[in-house]
């Protein structure tokens, strides 16, 4: 029986983050990492940023993220956004952002080259996520080359 003052507690956008970066691992995203950007931007907490291969992959990471958030974490995306060839889709949660990107368009926008100086959260450490694939870039960004 729960106790009449106990509330269930709310998670952070940090446990949030980590929930959106393993529901793009287990739907194969690559490149996935979480940077902390709040002292940098000032408008949202963390970037969770991954690739997938296609637009498929693209909209069943954001589908698997969006689920996840819901049953782990109780909370919704306040926006969702998808370009319109599918290559890079954003999950608008507030105090964390979600981005899925094709390679292509990852490579161009460089998404995580811009907030270079933000604190990344160790994945296989926090998020229990050891066998992460990385490409040349992306691993060298995080000192894994």
């Amino acid at each position: 029986m729960t106790e009449p003052n106990e509330q269930a507690r709310e998670a952070t956008s940090r446990e949030c983050a980590i929930i959106a970066a393993q529901a793009a691992d287990e739907k194969k995203a690559t490149d996935i990492m979480v940077q902390e950007v709040r002292d940098l931007i000032g408008v949202t907490d963390y970037f969770v940023i991954a690739t997938a291969a296609n637009n498929r992959q693209v909209e069943a990471i954001v589908d698997e993220v969006e689920e996840a958030e819901r049953t782990r974490a109780g909370v919704k995306p306040l926006h969702r956004e998808v370009t319109k060839d599918g290559s890079w889709s954003l999950l608008d949660y507030g105090n964390f952002v979600v981005h899925v990107f094709q390679p292509d368009t990852r490579e161009y926008y460089r998404l995580e080259a811009l907030w270079n100086d933000a604190p990344v959260v160790d994945l296989a450490a926090e998020a229990g996520l050891s066998n992460l694939e990385y490409s040349d870039r992306i691993a060298k960004l995080l000192g894994r080359d």
